[in-house]
């Protein structure tokens, strides 16, 4: 018989289950005083012609061919002029969900869904989806957003993405539970009725990116991880700054357990291997040779980051180029762990 579950968004204790031993993208990206590598979609800044993401999955069937830990892949529903950036153009879900037939054993990686544009519902539907899809390997990155244009045109206040982003982490971890459901949120209600399907391994990791509005310690308590900023990165006082804040979060969480710390960077990566760190665009770019990259990657290593996002978007040489000489002098430093196989797949 299907047990009744109820849970109440306002009441319900939904602090993550972190019973992520046997989650194949989750223990491939993290592993406590150690850091791997994923890769940022796409590898080509967008200005206008959609050509440039011509091959883009040919380069993520590569990566995991390399052996990089996860692909990640942003959500930017409305392309807005004054930010610049387009981010990944295709929905993220539909995206992971292509990719996953194309790859075999890399995690699969949303940098960010944006959980306060969409209904908790259709999020966990796309999530489990691609989770069962693909043998167990989706991480959810999640944040509230930050591009003012997307709210009104999805309807809802800019300055209440922050208790819509609380209120959908809530509801999407409730759906996650066995049996018929009874949910009572201010983003919606149901009684007797069960989400379908569920998650390969049991849950679906949630990082939260930056504050999504919150407190730190209600990211200390609700995220099975924390990604942030990475400070500055063209000498060692950045990454500093960055354990400072890693402490800061680490103390907060219940019972001192591991959680992972993650951060990116965009890169130009030089010819020159000993091109030293130099921060272009006011530092929203970092252009070094592969061993500045290596360098900065030990920094975090030791701030306590457990997994770098690197973005070759903006890089001068062809991405290709760069994703070889990254996979063959700079990833065996930092290994992803493949102890945790993807389930077998066969829909």
């Amino acid at each position: 018989m299907n047990q009744m579950t109820s849970v109440h968004s306002n009441t319900a204790h939904s602090a993550p289950s972190h019973l992520f031993s046997d989650h194949a993208g989750y223990q491939r990206m993290f592993r406590q005083n150690e850091l791997t590598i994923g890769v940022f979609m796409p590898q080509r800044f967008y200005q206008g012609n959609m050509q440039v993401l011509e091959g883009q999955s040919d380069l993520v069937s590569q990566a995991d061919k390399y052996g990089f830990a996860a692909v990640w892949v942003r959500d930017v529903p409305l392309f807005d002029p004054s930010f610049g950036d387009a981010g990944q153009l295709f929905d993220p879900f539909t995206y992971l969900a292509f990719l996953s037939a194309k790859t075999k054993s890399i995690a699969l990686v949303t940098g960010s869904a944006i959980f306060s544009l969409r209904h908790p519902l259709d999020l966990a539907k796309a999530a489990t989806t691609i989770d069962r899809l693909s043998g167990g390997r989706l991480v959810l990155g999640i944040a509230s957003g930050d591009r003012p244009i997307e709210f009104p045109a999805y309807g809802i206040e800019y300055d209440q993405r922050g208790k819509r982003f609380a209120e959908a982490v809530i509801y999407f971890r409730q759906l996650m539970k066995e049996g018929y459901l009874n949910i009572h949120s201010l983003l919606g209600n149901f009684d007797g009725a069960e989400f379908l399907p569920k998650p390969t391994f049991g849950a679906i990791p949630l990082i939260v990116t930056g504050s999504s509005r919150q407190p730190l310690d209600w990211i200390a308590e609700h995220a099975d991880g924390w990604l942030t900023y990475p400070e500055s990165t063209y000498n060692k006082s950045g990454p500093l700054r960055l354990a400072e804040k890693i402490k800061a979060w680490r103390r907060l969480i219940p019972n001192n357990e591991f959680r992972p710390h993650m951060t990116n960077e965009w890169i130009d990566l030089a010819d020159d291997p000993n091109y030293p760190r130099t921060p272009l665009r006011g530092g929203y770019i970092l252009k070094t040779g592969r061993n500045g990259l290596i360098a900065l990657l030990e920094e975090w290593k030791d701030a306590g980051v457990n997994h770098a996002a690197i973005g070759v978007h903006f890089s001068e040489r062809p991405a290709p180029e760069v994703l070889q000489e990254l996979a063959e002098y700079v990833l065996p430093y930092f290994p992803s762990h493949t102890e945790i196989q993807p389930a077998k797949v066969n829909w």
